[in-house]
């Protein structure tokens, strides 16, 4: 894979999806103070170390080619940190993976999760369709309707109900969208 797809920013609408950086910090503390947040995601950050051990995993994953994480800023109100979207491929080349995403409670309401998800899923179709990436999965709990309208918006269509199993308590929704 070549440095320049690791370093990848583009644009959806007057949204940014790039890498995370350093000074994304205090947003990044901030977007996760939201409780609702913090239920959905099996991880917390708290203050500015957690922050920046988040960062690390972030920038770690790029390197090793196993997570692309994307900050999500909106460009119409000078680069606001709104949210984050991921493509998670722990087997490259095996024609799955995953996304992942979360909006900022600061900005729910705007339709950004949409455009996002919708952005990644374009890059990440063609970015490594010659990996043979075919299949992407998007799953959240149940009870997290927003992300199941998100999901259909993005054409991810449900297949099945997923058991819950630690660290969620809740059975789970399975969407998939395949490449074109």
């Amino acid at each position: 894979m070549s440095n320049d797809l690791r370093a990848a920013a583009f644009s959806a609408g007057p949204l940014l999806l790039r890498p995370w950086r350093q000074d994304d910090v205090p947003a990044l503390v901030e977007a996760y103070r939201d409780p609702t947040m913090r239920n959905r995601l099996g991880h917390f950050v708290t203050d500015e170390a957690d922050a920046e051990r988040w960062l690390r995993v972030q920038a770690e994953g790029r390197k090793t080619g196993t997570r692309f994480s994307f900050a999500v800023v909106d460009t119409e109100r000078g680069d606001e940190l709104v949210g984050n979207v991921v493509l998670k491929y722990p087997h490259p080349g095996s024609g799955s993976a995953e996304v992942g995403y979360w909006t900022a409670v600061w900005a729910r309401g705007r339709g950004i999760a949409p455009q996002a998800v919708e952005a990644l899923t374009g890059w990440s179709f063609t970015a490594f369709a010659e990996d043979g990436l075919r299949r992407l999965e998007l799953i959240h709990q149940e009870d997290n309707k927003a992300s199941c309208r998100v999901a259909v918006k993005c054409g991810y269509a449900f297949a099945e109900i997923l058991p819950a199993r630690a660290p969620w308590p809740l059975d789970g929704h399975l969407h998939v969208r395949h490449a074109a």
